[in-house]
């Protein structure tokens, strides 16, 4: 090989040891998005309790401290609005957090966030949108999580079971943080048709008025990744498909 040959070729090796994935990139333990509805049902009053919910969580010693436990002491974050089948945006951009600063930081984009729809609610495409997020983070993440908080089920688009199968399928876990206060039963719909894989849970809201204690404890249960919950629980595998609901919600 010539020396100009030879040159170029450490040039190109060069390029390609420095090209964005190699080892030298930012890793975290986790990487989450947290996909919030903001449908109709969804009024002003509950949207605040929502939205500064997660900025107190954000600031709490307990979150941190879950932050800071893992193996590289940092996660990665963003927030998705969603609501109708066409209607999901992200409306903060994916932020690293490794300490109090950084986590203070995230909350109070939290709350500051338009809100930017208020219609349908389509589940199903708050999960096609929400997956492709990862893609953007700009780290490696260990664990990857999409985090649904609504309330109410899938009434617009197609059946989320799909959308449901072909998250799990990119080793994307989903967990739930369903609110009760319009269907009693939304637990039961989240556990059978929205929630799956390893460790995947949720944290069941009563009502608005208890938002900002089951965001917190939810949010530290999932940083720290504890497991799932026991048997009787809402834990779903990756491998195991959705029950049947005994109603005709998609």
């Amino acid at each position: 090989m010539s020396k100009l040959g030879s040159a170029i070729g450490v040039v190109l090796l060069g390029l390609l040891l420095a090209a964005p994935g190699r080892a030298d990139e930012r890793k975290v333990d986790l990487a989450l998005i947290l996909a919030i509805d903001v449908s109709g049902s969804v009024n002003d009053e509950r949207w605040d309790l929502q939205r500064h919910g997660y900025e107190n969580a954000f600031k709490s010693p307990e979150v941190i401290r879950a932050i800071t436990s893992g193996e590289n002491k940092a996660v990665v974050v963003t927030m998705v609005e969603w609501s109708g089948a066409n209607h999901q945006r992200q409306v903060v951009d994916w932020m690293v957090i490794s300490d109090e600063v950084s986590a203070a930081a995230f909350g109070s984009a939290m709350a500051e966030a338009p809100r930017v729809f208020a219609d349908w609610t389509s589940v199903r495409a708050a999960l096609d949108f929400s997956v492709r997020r990862f893609a953007e983070s700009g780290v490696v993440a260990t664990r990857k999580v999409i985090d649904v908080s609504g309330d109410g089920v899938n009434n617009a688009g197609r059946s989320i079971n799909d959308a449901r199968a072909e998250v799990l399928a990119q080793d994307v876990v989903i967990n739930g943080l369903p609110i009760l206060s319009d269907y009693e039963f939304l637990d039961d719909y989240y556990r059978d048709r929205v929630i799956g894989g390893p460790s995947s849970f949720m944290e069941v809201v009563r009502d608005y008025s208890t938002f900002a204690t089951a965001v917190q404890a939810k949010l530290v249960r999932e940083i720290a990744d504890r497991g799932p919950w026991p048997a009787n629980q809402a834990a779903i595998g990756a491998d195991q498909g959705a029950a049947p609901l005994k109603s005709s919600l998609r």
